[in-house]
């Protein structure tokens, strides 16, 4: 009876948590759809969390713009990334409260929260960077209203980059991390905060795996759902399909010739 009663109370945290990362995620969803526009027309970009224009090079960016762009880009890592992690996420809640079934772990939802909240925290780290490199893009006049690349050259160059990082050993040990559930016995750390440093740690790996695919934002538009949700589907087949490691080399090689492409055509 003990034993069917701890299934119970698994299963029900299981839905709690997952309830809880699907209200955070549709939130996030609802945030940018509220906020930016399919990139189609730079009319639907003036949403309610942007300033009545955008910073160029010939315009100061305020304390308020910085705020509202780093607002804009962690809003954006969470929708985009938490859906692929959330596996992760309900993996750790599972054995957290085995753990504490079974007398070896306190206080596993907090814990629970703390690993979620250490993988967010890497993204807003993240952020804060993708900030920087927006601000520098700005300053040189190199994004449109819409805040895509202004130059072919600069497209492309991130097309390449972005490809070539697919192939790289230090893309496929943090693909290989992201997508095992090993990860959880070999950086497992009892408490609260070690909780939080196995989230940090989790999302430090995932930001290894997906960070330069960020750059094709700046490609095809920092506010473009449309890139946004292909860049997130994307990102979970990586890390949750089968095929997953196959797919990032495609993808890879894809970018290598699409930019490749582009570079040809700027240098005529």
């Amino acid at each position: 009876m003990a034993a069917a009663a701890l299934e119970t109370l698994f299963r029900r945290d299981g839905v709690v948590v997952m309830g809880a990362l699907g209200a955070l995620i549709l939130l996030s969803w609802t945030v940018l759809l509220a906020g930016a526009g399919t990139g189609m027309d730079p009319a639907v970009m003036s949403g309610w969390w942007l300033p009545t224009a955008t910073p160029s090079s010939s315009t100061p960016w305020t304390p308020t713009y910085w705020v509202i762009a780093f607002f804009m880009w962690a809003v954006m890592m969470v929708a985009m990334m938490l859906p692929s992690a959330s596996p992760s996420v309900l993996l750790y809640a599972r054995v957290v409260r085995q753990a504490e079934g079974q007398g070896r772990a306190r206080n596993a939802s907090a814990s629970i929260a703390a690993f979620a909240s250490g993988y967010l925290t890497l993204w807003s780290l993240f952020s804060t960077l993708a900030v920087l490199v927006q601000y520098v893009l700005e300053r040189t006049a190199a994004l449109s209203a819409m805040m895509s690349s202004r130059s072919v050259l600069l497209s492309g160059m991130f097309l390449v980059a972005a490809g070539l990082y697919q192939f790289t050993p230090l893309k496929g040990a943090c693909l290989r991390h992201c997508r095992g559930p090993a990860f959880i016995a070999a950086h497992w750390r009892p408490g609260v905060a070690g909780a939080w440093r196995m989230g940090l740690t989790h999302g430090a790996y995932c930001v290894g795996c997906c960070a330069a695919l960020m750059l094709l934002l700046f490609v095809g538009g920092v506010m473009n759902l449309i890139w946004i949700a292909g860049l997130t589907l994307l990102v979970a087949v990586e890390k949750l399909a089968p095929f997953g490691p196959l797919t990032a080399r495609a993808v890879g090689a894809a970018l290598i010739a699409g930019g490749a492409a582009l570079l040809v055509l700027a240098g005529h």
